[in-house]
């Protein structure tokens, strides 16, 4: 199903040309986490609308849109991040790969960033 990136970029509260190109919808997404405190990256895996455990947390794929004339660039991917030890939402929203501090996961050990869509 294609959407209109200005779509994603209203709800982000970001500026777009008026020619925005349109977006495609991934089958998945890859994103990276890294443990801050032993320095590891592990990259993962998740199709859309599964959860996946990376140590304390819990992510859930909503979603993950990228440009329809290139798969390779930006993407836009919606998540939820819980702490399974506090029961707790950490990050409910849409991260974006080529601005990861845009809208970030708020963790003292845990990173979380979009890496790219998977068609």
């Amino acid at each position: 199903m294609m959407v209109r990136l200005a779509i994603c970029a209203a709800f982000l509260g970001l500026a777009v040309p008026a020619d925005a190109q349109e977006v495609a919808q991934g089958r998945g997404a890859l994103l990276r986490g890294l443990d801050k405190v032993s320095g590891r990256t592990t990259d993962l895996e998740l199709a859309v609308g599964e959860a996946q455990r990376y140590g304390r947390l819990e992510v859930r794929l909503g979603e993950c849109r990228y440009p329809a004339g290139d798969p390779s660039s930006d993407a836009f991917a919606q998540l939820t991040v819980s702490d399974r030890s506090r029961n707790v939402t950490l990050f409910s929203g849409w991260m974006i790969a080529s601005s990861p501090a845009l809208s970030a996961l708020d963790d003292a050990r845990y990173d979380i960033w979009v890496i790219s869509c998977q068609s």
